[in-house]
């Protein structure tokens, strides 16, 4: 009987544990200057360094602020991208200006992640974020005592399994109980304690634990999602229909020269919304990587996903042209 409860409870934790998914994020300066990295506002690591390794990141987009050891490097603002399942690597380094500037390096998934050398710190990623709609929980116990006369000899057994993934907490609370009978008269007390658990939120939602969630009377209607998954910022209103894009691409593709193509191309984007992808594919019908560079500087305030635009990298074939990208996206901030 116990062994098919503990089997259970391993069934159970593990079912939870699939359910998360997570990313880690490493950070590391170009040139060895030591740092302390700050996401969302919460610090990382304890004390400066020049390798971080984040784990347990469960967003795709965080703000980080890195705070050089070294005052007279000051600290620097940047946006951070990540794939959900992935570790991803970002070097901190001078761009061609002198200014800093963060490299997206590689992803790789994480059951492929290499482990982590000596000299890089690991840090697991605590968000405790002080939310504005915070639950308030309320518990009310009753205690009822019983007292009842019998004759036995129990063989109590009490397994208790806690469980925390990624902030998600849950409990798996057993108890078994065997009994040998004797002929020996005991006295047995028993106390059953009954808890209630009301919870409010400061968003108007009352939750009763009765599986009904009474919402405010007049919720807030839910924005159109025009790119599902997608919670990054945002660059322009209403993106184009992959119809549109397909006939807008082929346009560009009928013409023989680039320098038309080049016209063609931004006299439609002055005017309209992509997607990321869509950039990528648009860049695909050039041939020269200054035309493509010229494009993609072009197309950054006319894209939707703004949060995704470091895949329009793929594309180059020159860390120059990546670097010449990154410097002018960052000086559109």
């Amino acid at each position: 009987m116990i062994k098919r409860i503990l089997a259970f409870a391993i069934i159970v934790s593990f079912g939870l544990i699939a359910k998360a998914q997570t990313a880690n994020l490493i950070l590391f300066t170009e040139n060895g200057e030591q740092f302390t990295a700050i996401l969302n506002g919460i610090r990382q690591n304890a004390k400066p360094e020049t390798n971080v390794k984040i784990t347990g990141l469960n967003a795709e987009y965080y703000k980080l602020k890195v705070i050089f050891d070294n005052q007279v490097l000051g600290e620097k603002n940047f946006n951070i991208n990540l794939a959900l399942g992935e570790e991803t690597t970002y070097c901190i380094k001078h761009n061609n200006k002198g200014e800093y500037v963060t490299r997206f390096m590689s992803n790789v998934p994480l059951e492929q992640a290499p482990s982590a050398p000596a000299s890089q710190t690991v840090v697991v990623y605590n968000a405790n974020p002080a939310a504005s709609n915070a639950n308030t929980t309320v518990t009310h116990q009753q205690t009822t005592k019983t007292t009842t006369t019998g004759t036995s000899n129990p063989d109590n057994v009490n397994i208790s399994l806690g469980i925390n993934v990624d902030g998600m907490g849950s409990g798996i609370n057993m108890n078994v109980s065997e009994s040998d009978l004797d002929n020996s008269s005991t006295v047995h007390s028993t106390t059953t304690t009954t808890t209630t658990t009301t919870t409010h939120s400061s968003t108007g939602n009352f939750d009763d634990h009765s599986g009904h969630n009474h919402p405010n009377q007049n919720p807030a209607p839910s924005p159109i999602v025009y790119l599902p998954g997608y919670n990054g910022p945002i660059g322009c209103s209403v993106p184009m229909s992959q119809n549109d894009f397909s006939d807008f691409k082929r346009t560009v593709n009928s013409k023989t020269f680039e320098d038309t193509k080049l016209i063609i191309t931004k006299q439609v984007v002055s005017s309209q919304c992509l997607l990321t992808n869509q950039v990528k594919d648009l860049l695909g019908c050039f041939t020269f990587e200054a035309n493509k560079l010229e494009i993609a500087k072009n197309c950054y305030s006319h894209t939707y996903d703004i949060g995704n635009y470091f895949k329009v990298n793929d594309v180059f074939t020159f860390e120059s042209s990546i670097d010449e990208l990154n410097e002018y996206i960052e000086s559109r901030k």
